[in-house]
């Protein structure tokens, strides 16, 4: 059976320069969100053996969700230097390595892993969303789960249906109407007021979605809750529009050039440069170590030469 494995890139980049501690070539360049991105996706390659393979990126221009809010992610902290000079090292490697990445200006990541996520779900794959992000569980479903990394790389979790249940206290299909009722602080954008996860939650186990909700508003018991729905309405309306991911954006692709047969050579090459010389046998488990060796004496030499 063909599985396709979708990596949302900025989560995985994130969960990198986090998780390492920031460390440089001879000449300072940091490297640590390429390595640790590439420790990550060879990890996951090595457990779930994909026959497809494709990452995906936000990029910095605004999305439609900006427009609709204009809050939205705005408290969000100043990404730094030394994680944005890496964002293009990353990439570069991708392509040296004849990694399919796709990215598109007025969407995130997220919508470009629904849409991808939906035609080859529509193709009968088994798909996988290397993703810490929660937000991802609504792609959720019999052929879809998402994978969650552990901040040391060593475990995954993967969240089938009744995984997301479990997590969540909702089926896949009630996730963004958990999120229209409860918000989403990371995101700047909030749902009915004083309704938490738990009251959430019993709110679409008897009414199912947030419009069954605000149709029967008025036939509720008087209360706080039904004072805060209420209230709320418009709120409630533009979070859901938030929370959901697009499944249709205008991205032109074929899942046939996503196949996976193993890393590039390019991208060893890529990798010695940036002097990873731990990371590339653990990618090219074939490659002669003497070879590696060989190289990172070369690059030393060169340093040595550029002292005098």
């Amino acid at each position: 059976m063909d599985t396709l494995l979708i990596v949302d890139g900025n989560g995985l980049m994130h969960r990198a320069y986090h998780a390492l501690p920031p460390f440089k070539t001879a000449s300072g360049i940091p490297t640590h969100v390429v390595y640790g991105f590439f420790s990550i996706l060879q990890k996951a390659l090595t457990d779930f053996q994909p026959t497809h393979l494709l990452v995906c990126f936000d990029t910095p221009a605004a999305t439609f969700r900006n427009r609709l809010h204009k809050e939205y992610q705005s408290q969000r902290p100043k990404i730094a230097d030394d994680f944005i000079v890496q964002i293009p090292m990353v990439k570069t490697s991708l392509d040296a390595a004849h990694i399919t990445h796709i990215e598109l200006d007025g969407y995130e990541g997220d919508d470009i892993i629904g849409t991808v996520t939906k035609k080859a779900e529509n193709k009968n794959f088994t798909v996988l969303i290397l993703t810490g992000d929660k937000d991802m569980m609504q792609l959720v479903s019999k052929r879809v789960s998402t994978v969650t990394p552990d901040i040391g790389f060593s475990k995954t979790k993967v969240y089938t249906p009744s995984e997301v249940i479990k997590k969540m206290g909702v089926t896949p299909d009630h996730i963004v109407d958990l999120k229209s009722l409860t918000g989403d602080p990371s995101d700047n954008y909030k749902g009915a007021n004083g309704i938490g996860p738990k009251t959430a939650q019993k709110l679409l186990l008897e009414f199912d979605t947030i419009e069954n909700i605000i149709q029967n508003i008025d036939s509720m018991p008087n209360g706080k809750i039904k004072e805060n729905l209420k209230a709320s309405i418009d709120d409630i309306q533009v979070a859901k529009k938030l929370a959901t991911i697009e499944t249709n954006a205008p991205i032109q692709f074929e899942i046939d050039t996503m196949k996976w047969t193993g890393f590039s050579d390019g991208l060893r090459e890529q990798l010695i440069a940036y002097e990873m010389y731990s990371l590339v046998p653990r990618l090219f488990p074939k490659l002669k170590k003497e070879k590696v060796v060989k190289k990172k004496q070369e690059d030393k030499s060169k340093d040595q030469i550029s002292l005098f």
